[in-house]
């Protein structure tokens, strides 16, 4: 589970990066919505399969109410997912 775990925060960042720094300023500087359109669903799919997960590995990996919030909060700042799976992923594998 903790794979799978890894590659879903993986995606979730790459998505959440593409969209913050590529699709959103073609959206609003140029006039493209497309790229908004085709990414904004898979990353709303990817942050809440992320979220769910956390919610699932808290007991699974013993992780306190502050890791959690803070392995959660990872999903809202940019590049956040992967200093996550820095500090809390990649030494449980």
């Amino acid at each position: 589970m903790i794979n799978f775990f890894r590659i879903i925060s993986f995606l979730e960042g790459i998505s959440y990066l593409l969209l913050l720094f590529i699709a959103v300023p073609l959206k609003y500087f140029n006039g493209q919505e497309y790229l908004v359109k085709i990414l904004g669903m898979p990353h709303g799919i990817l942050f809440i399969l992320y979220i769910f997960i956390s919610i699932i590995l808290k007991n699974k990996m013993n992780w306190s109410i502050r890791q959690t919030i803070e392995i959660m909060i990872g999903s809202i700042i940019p590049f956040g997912t992967f200093y996550i799976d820095y500090k809390y992923l990649k030494s449980s594998n």
